[in-house]
């Protein structure tokens, strides 16, 4: 496929990008910052006039597209002030879903966040392990942006039966580079409670957003995606013990297995994670 991929100079984008072309897939990469060069454009999306033109015809980069890969954002709550935040990353989103649409671009992905659970938890889950089954919990205007995103995207499919959009909720990204903190965690369960110690390895991020591009039909869904494992050597049973004991448990969990539900994506997106930080460190 032909792919323009936002945010591609981030930490994701940068990730996603590469295993995409890797893959086979020709990828247009484009941000509001950037290294001037081939398979690159420099737009600013919350410009609605350039995010069609960039879609549609770039010089010699790209004579359309077909399909979208939306990362672009200010990535994380407390970056920016709270106006600046939802005013840069609503009207973006808002840009590229409606511009892919009247354009005929019918696959998007893009992603929403963990957050939307209930981040950072200061109210505990509902159950343990989390899952998509529950109503979105947005506690910051950086959450609150990607509900609405996912709000937005429920009706669009449904003005546009041929669009497939699909929402991953990705956990907090982490490159190899990261790993070496990872174990200074186990002193304190409270340091990494915040997305129930959760985490997500760029590449298998990468495969989630191929994955999604080759076989999400239709429509919208939305889908968690995290690692396999959590961040702690220390056992779940433990863990949730001591920080969540109120909190009940849907089904068993593994010593070490994710609390963030990835059953949904495995089933319905053959998503495999087989990236660890154990495997680093």
């Amino acid at each position: 496929m032909r792919i323009a991929v936002t945010g591609s100079s981030g930490k994701l984008g940068a990730v996603v990008v590469r295993e995409l072309r890797a893959a086979g897939h020709t990828v247009i990469g484009m941000d509001v910052v950037g290294t001037r060069g081939p398979g690159f454009v420099q737009v600013d999306l919350t410009d609605y006039g350039q995010v069609v033109d960039a879609f549609t015809a770039v010089g010699d980069q790209h004579d359309g597209v077909d399909a979208v890969v939306h990362l672009a954002a200010i990535p994380a709550p407390g970056i920016r002030p709270d106006v600046a935040t939802f005013h840069n990353n609503m009207p973006g989103t808002f840009n590229v879903f409606w511009a892919a649409a009247r354009l005929g671009i019918t696959k998007i992905v893009y992603a929403s966040s963990e957050t939307v659970l209930g981040l950072p938890f200061d109210v505990p889950p509902p159950y343990a392990p989390v899952d998509e089954e529950y109503p979105a919990r947005p506690e910051s205007v950086y959450s609150l942006v990607k509900h609405l995103e996912e709000q937005m995207a429920i009706e669009l499919v449904r003005w546009n039966p041929e669009l497939s959009i699909t929402a991953l909720r990705f956990s907090n990204v982490m490159v190899p580079e990261d790993y070496a903190e990872f174990p200074s965690f186990d002193s304190d369960a409270m340091i990494r409670k915040w997305n129930l110690w959760g985490y997500i390895d760029a590449r298998d991020g990468a495969h989630a957003v191929e994955r999604a591009l080759e076989v999400a039909p239709a429509g919208f869904e939305r889908f968690i995606i995290a690692a396999a494992d959590t961040v702690m050597t220390r056992p779940n049973e433990e863990l949730l013990a001591e920080v969540f004991p109120d909190v009940p448990l849907l089904r068993e969990v593994g010593v070490n297995d994710t609390l963030l539900s990835i059953d949904k994506a495995r089933r319905m997106l053959g998503y495999a994670p087989q990236h660890s930080w154990r495997d680093h460190v």
